[in-house]
């Protein structure tokens, strides 16, 4: 991995430096788990500020306006006619 302190980075080089050798140390399963784990936390982090965006509609809604914001509208709208066939 090469440092990011050459674009837009708020980390010093030399903290970045530290934490980029801590992921290589790391298994490729103990790398998979944190990646998982991360993602995870940004999609329900999506969520919930959709939720509070949105107070007065669905879960379904909900759930179509994040497919909307992050795969866009064309699978959206399929998933919206499947959800409506179902």
């Amino acid at each position: 991995m090469r440092l990011q302190s050459n674009n837009i980075n708020d980390t010093n080089p030399k903290v970045e430096s530290i934490l980029i050798e801590m992921i290589r140390k790391l298994s490729i399963s103990q790398r998979l788990a944190k990646t998982i784990s991360f993602s995870s936390s940004v999609i329900n982090l999506s969520k919930r500020a959709i939720y509070r965006a949105n107070p007065g509609k669905s879960k379904s809604e909900l759930d179509l306006i994040f497919v909307r914001l992050h795969y866009g509208n064309e699978l959206a709208d399929k998933l919206k006619l499947f959800l409506q066939k179902s």
